[in-house]
């Protein structure tokens, strides 16, 4: 079935944002400052189809990770390749699946206030689930031996990064929401593929 382009315009505008923040990952950032949270909540908010939706940022961030191998060599293909990263790296994905559920309660409702009520409530689920999930697999990351001590140390020295998470959360939420409110503004066929 072939849709007319306008109709098909919605989606790959959506795609091509998310994978154009996910890639952002290659630049050098600081530690946890990334679009993780904001391109799931961002695919939950405005995906019509909510299987798209919740692929297409798995995707973009499967893609992201292959960029990162090859563009950080070895160091980071040992990450995403080893079996002793592989919780932290689960509990990643999990939360870009939870944070695009939980974008679904953005559709057709999408505010400045409730952007950043979600972004952070993302931001707080990444902290939890990813530090909960480095304790459990008494992963020993250097300069975080912290979570040798118990959870709640884990929490604890994790709480610097949490900043990074909530900070690039919120950046790149601006971005992608402000900017397809935009894109929305002088293109109308992007509202009909969107919620």
């Amino acid at each position: 079935m072939n849709r007319p382009a306008s109709l098909a315009a919605g989606p790959l505008t959506l795609a091509a944002l998310i994978f154009v923040a996910a890639l952002t990952r290659i630049i050098p950032h600081p530690p946890n400052f990334s679009p993780i949270e904001a391109i799931a909540l961002f695919g939950g908010a405005y995906f019509a189809n909510r299987r798209m939706a919740i692929a297409v940022p798995l995707l973009a961030m499967l893609v992201s990770d292959i960029a990162l191998a090859a563009t950080k060599g070895s160091t980071y293909l040992e990450y995403v390749t080893s079996l002793a990263y592989l919780p932290s790296l689960v509990a990643i994905y999990a939360c870009v699946l939870l944070s695009t559920l939980l974008g679904f309660g953005l559709r057709g409702m999408v505010t400045g206030g409730r952007v950043l009520g979600y972004s952070l409530a993302g931001s707080l689920l990444f902290f939890v689930v990813t530090n909960f999930m480095v304790w459990v697999s008494a992963l020993v990351i250097p300069g975080y031996p912290a979570c040798n001590a118990g959870l709640l140390a884990c929490y604890v020295a994790g709480i610097p990064f949490f900043q990074w998470t909530v900070l690039g959360t919120l950046f790149y939420a601006a971005l992608l929401f402000g900017g397809f409110e935009l894109l929305r503004r002088y293109n109308p066929a992007l509202h009909a593929q969107t919620v």
